[in-house]
């Protein structure tokens, strides 16, 4: 299977709502390092998997109604713990949105898979990944 994976970084602020999470249920921040990676069995006509600059764009635009942003004022996530797991999650069903919309190209509606996964630190990640 063929992989493309294009990256960007996003930085949030949150806060959790349950003792599980201990001091991290006070407002703090982080910055996510952001990996898309798409999939297919094969290439597209162009030979490729996806096209990269409209990979990169989707995936800016995604990031954009975060970044920068408390995520306990989003209404959309209201009722949430804006997990790195929850997030990975939000964003796949945002980037599977563009990719339906055809802001990818036509040509990615050959993609068979997308992982998604955000980096907190060098340290630990979390993903989300599935069938399109």
């Amino acid at each position: 299977m063929f992989h493309l994976t294009v990256r960007d970084h996003v930085m949030i602020a949150h806060s959790f709502s349950s003792p599980t999470f201990g001091p991290a249920q006070a407002l703090h921040g982080a910055t996510y390092v952001v990996d898309v990676t798409f999939y297919r069995e094969a290439l597209d006509a162009d030979d490729l998997v996806v096209d990269i600059g409209a990979a990169s764009s989707a995936l800016s635009a995604v990031l954009a109604e975060f970044n920068l942003c408390n995520l306990d004022d989003n209404p959309a996530l209201a009722g949430h713990n804006t997990t790195t797991e929850y997030m990975a999650g939000i964003i796949f069903s945002r980037m599977k949105q563009a990719i339906a919309e055809g802001r990818l190209g036509e040509n990615a509606a050959g993609l068979s898979r997308m992982g998604v996964r955000l980096s907190e630190s060098h340290i630990a990640w979390a993903g989300y990944e599935a069938e399109l």
